[in-house]
């Protein structure tokens, strides 16, 4: 990156590093057992990241000056930290139960997420036994349909998945969030309609996405009903702040479950959002769940930063992003069932710190959120692992790991992990073009030196490993929670509201405004749409007719 937009305390110590290798780094024992630290189930090492104690120091003091402890506690007291809407962060409070140490959230928002847990582990115990009538539910559910977009889908697809082995048997999930019709279409080839309860989870009542589907799983269940609608509302809860909208759409108020406007979405897996994640696993594994969060919550609330592992990970991305000029980060899980965590990062990070102005509506002085990209190992390694080895840029990585899988087939296991390990000390040890051309035993010198050439990896790249004991609602949920805080720290850091998402808005808003002029008819068109958008409207209506 520019140097001028490099933070200028740093500068000494990028210029000094840079004539380190990481090989080099990795060799001394102490730093590596600083840059190492276990939370409960959750073991986090940065000992491959291009630091040493004197730059981790000079990190250290950044945050510390920057009133962090201050910061944090605002969120965790219910402080409107939200400024552009005026509104408290407090996901935090949804799982203080949890939590061993005394919550600062305001006692009536501490009220309301008892009062709604409890209400969520009645019907869920209800529908395990197989009869939630009290609730008004249709007995002998089979499926559960989660209907969201966003943070609304991500974080209860991400933990369904993520803990299919706890799932209670006979209950299968399942999640339609794409306005595409076509997920909507397989699954009511596959599902019974009067076996299916919907999960309609929309703040407002009024996500476009969210409607169109629940309006096609609505008809088809109606179409089983013959029409009756007090039978086809047996088959619906919603999840909103918008009680009167969600009941002039077919459910009745009783079965509306809550959202709050101090949770914001992509926070919001813990709360009534993941109503289907706790009929899923049940109510037993949900507060395991919570209580792993709390486990990060009360860690982030009390450790120092030097062992503090929220903010040892924000420090590392403010090096990377801002001292490195790194402009994507690569998540890769060695675990099937964490394939969706890349998903939910990149809407936790890129939403919350995509921003170019400060709260009080400055341009930032430094890049802030990196794109997060990524997909599982080891089938990561056979796509674009040679880009990340060998390629020109250096993308920092993530690699998660379990070290006891969910399954039987250790031999199987093993390899899983040799990989993971193996390809975090090759990008940073790398291979050199002396020791490529000792293994080339053939040819005349120059063919070995040019084999030796391509043979070369230049290693001395960054890398972070977090390996957790067991994939359990625990472990998930401090992860999750980790990398929660994680965000909040880097918005305190760059100086940007994290907990709002206006750059989603303007283009919802247009789409509203071509919605009308896409009509079937093709009789319908709408003023004021530019060009380029004028003829794709056009072209799309004249192949229709084709």
């Amino acid at each position: 990156m520019s140097s001028e937009r490099r933070p200028s305390f740093l500068a000494a110590h990028v210029d000094r590093l840079a004539g380190t290798h990481l090989r080099e780094l990795l060799k001394d024992a102490t730093r590596g057992k600083r840059l190492r630290h276990r939370l409960g189930p959750i073991l986090l090492d940065l000992s491959r990241q291009k630091l040493d104690q004197a730059a981790l120091d000079a990190l250290g003091a950044h945050v510390e000056a920057s009133g962090w402890q201050a910061a944090r506690d605002a969120m965790f007291s219910g402080q409107p930290i939200n400024t552009s809407e005026g509104r408290a962060v407090l996901h935090t409070a949804l799982r203080a139960g949890g939590s061993q140490l005394p919550s600062p959230a305001p006692r009536d928002a501490l009220k309301e997420i008892d009062a709604t847990l409890k209400r969520i582990d009645a019907l869920v115990k209800a529908v395990e036994l197989g009869d939630a009538s009290a609730y008004g539910v249709a007995p002998g559910i089979t499926d559960i349909v989660n209907i969201g977009i966003g943070g609304s889908d991500l974080g209860p697809r991400l933990a369904a998945r993520a803990l299919a082995p706890y799932h209670v048997p006979g209950l299968r999930s399942h999640f339609l969030t794409n306005v595409d019709g076509q997920s909507a279409y397989e699954l009511m080839h596959q599902l019974d309609p009067k076996r299916t309860l919907v999960i309609v989870v929309s703040k407002t009542f009024t996500t476009q996405e969210t409607l169109l589907n629940g309006n096609v799983m609505r008809e088809w269940i109606s179409r089983a009903y013959d029409g009756d609608q007090a039978a086809v509302s047996r088959h619906f809860l919603a999840v909103s702040a918008n009680v009167a909208e969600a009941e002039k759409w077919g459910i009745p108020a009783a079965q509306v479950y809550p959202m709050w406007d101090f949770v914001g979405g992509r926070f919001s897996l813990w709360s009534a959002v993941g109503l289907s994640l706790a009929l899923a696993i049940g109510s037993y594994n949900f507060h395991e769940l919570l209580r792993g969060a709390a486990l990060v919550d009360d860690h982030f609330r009390s450790a120092v930063w030097s062992e503090n592992l929220p903010v040892l990970l924000s420090l590392v991305e403010y090096w990377n992003r801002d001292v490195q000029g790194r402009g994507s980060r690569a998540v890769i899980p060695y675990a099937d069932l964490l394939t969706d965590l890349t998903s939910y990062l990149q809407q936790l990070e890129m939403e919350s710190l995509g921003k170019q102005v400060t709260k009080q509506g400055q341009p930032v002085a430094q890049p802030t959120s990196a794109v997060v990209w990524g997909s599982v190992g080891t089938n990561a390694q056979h796509a674009y692992f040679q880009s990340l080895h060998q390629g020109t840029d250096v993308v920092p990585l993530e690699f998660i790991g379990v070290v006891k899988p969910a399954h039987d087939l250790i031999a199987n296991h093993e390899a899983l992990l040799s990989n993971l390990l193996a390809q975090a000390a090759a990008l940073a040890l790398g291979k050199t073009f002396d020791e490529a051309l000792a293994e080339a035993k053939s040819g005349t010198d120059e063919e070995r030196r040019v084999l030796a050439a391509q043979r070369t990896f230049p290693g001395d790249r960054p890398s972070t490993v977090m390996l957790l004991d067991a994939l359990t609602p625990e472990s998930l949920g401090a992860l999750i929670a980790l990398y929660e805080h994680k965000v909040f720290m880097l918005g305190h850091l760059w100086g940007v509201n994290a907990f709002d998402q206006w750059g989603v808005e303007l283009g919802k808003s247009i789409a509203r405004q071509i919605l009308p002029a896409l009509d079937a008819s093709g009789a319908k068109s709408v003023a004021g749409l530019d060009a380029s958008t004028q003829a794709l409207i056009e072209e799309i209506q004249a192949r229709r007719k084709v």
